[in-house]
């Protein structure tokens, strides 16, 4: 299961141009019951809703902004098994936006409600392509 990056991945990904637009497409599984370490309860559904609602100031804060949002229905190409909860791609003023959100320490003192939330995740960052209007 995939929720936060390795050390490896988070290298990578600091390697890229860092003063570009960032849109970062997100895929999540949520646990069904929320993995606290603390022992608390609630639905993974209840964690991740926390973890949007204490986030929100912090990501609007670096310049961010939910630009497109999905409701997951099937898998038409790619593993049967790999389904999704929560689909959104969150647009980032650049790489160095999202560094610092993810280095606040208010995001820091926060990120344990995403992490009792999901099962698995996706993160993959995109710079925008210029004449996107066709898939070639």
């Amino acid at each position: 299961m995939h929720i936060d990056p390795t050390p490896e991945q988070f290298a990578a990904f600091k390697s890229l141009d860092r003063e570009q637009p960032l849109n970062m497409l997100n895929l999540v599984k949520l646990n069904d019951t929320a993995k606290y370490k603390d022992g608390r309860g609630g639905t993974g559904a209840d964690a991740y809703k926390a973890y949007g609602t204490e986030s929100g100031p912090i990501f609007a804060g670096v310049g961010g902004e939910i630009i497109w949002r999905g409701d997951p229905k099937s898998m038409l190409i790619g593993p049967s098994d790999e389904t999704w909860d929560v689909a959104f791609i969150a647009r980032y003023p650049s790489l160095n936006a999202f560094l610092a959100m993810v280095m606040d320490p208010a995001y820091q003192a926060i990120v344990f409600h995403r992490q009792a939330a999901v099962a698995d995740s996706r993160l993959i960052p995109h710079h925008e392509l210029e004449g996107t209007a066709n898939f070639g």
